[in-house]
């Protein structure tokens, strides 16, 4: 049994030296024609003091609705009131472990 010819691949040292030799002339026709940087090479243009204004009144808004939904979450988890909830003595007493639990940083280790 025979193995079929793989077909010549153009040689790998030939293609990388075309490669190079076109990006250099590209950078420097880019250069040339209109002074052409990368993104991260540019200068910075600041802001307007207003535009930077704007932006951080957005960002206080956004970060006070996200407080009230917080608090609103918060408050739709508090606890019933204990007479209704605790029958007896002993589930008295471990809600009141539970609740120190819960107020304590145990949990956080």
């Amino acid at each position: 049994m025979t193995t079929p010819e793989t077909p010549q691949l153009p040689e790998l040292e030939d293609a990388l030296a075309q490669a190079i030799a076109a990006s250099g002339e590209i950078a420097a026709a880019l250069e040339e024609a209109s002074g052409w940087q990368p993104i991260w090479k540019r200068p910075r243009t600041p802001k307007p003091k207003a535009a930077r204004k704007e932006e951080l009144e957005d960002q206080r808004e956004r970060l006070q609705d996200a407080g009230k939904r917080r608090l609103a979450a918060g408050e739709s988890r508090r606890p019933r009131p204990r007479q209704s909830r605790i029958g007896n003595a002993a589930a008295r007493r471990d809600a009141r472990a539970l609740s120190r639990l819960r107020h304590s940083n145990v949990w956080l280790r």
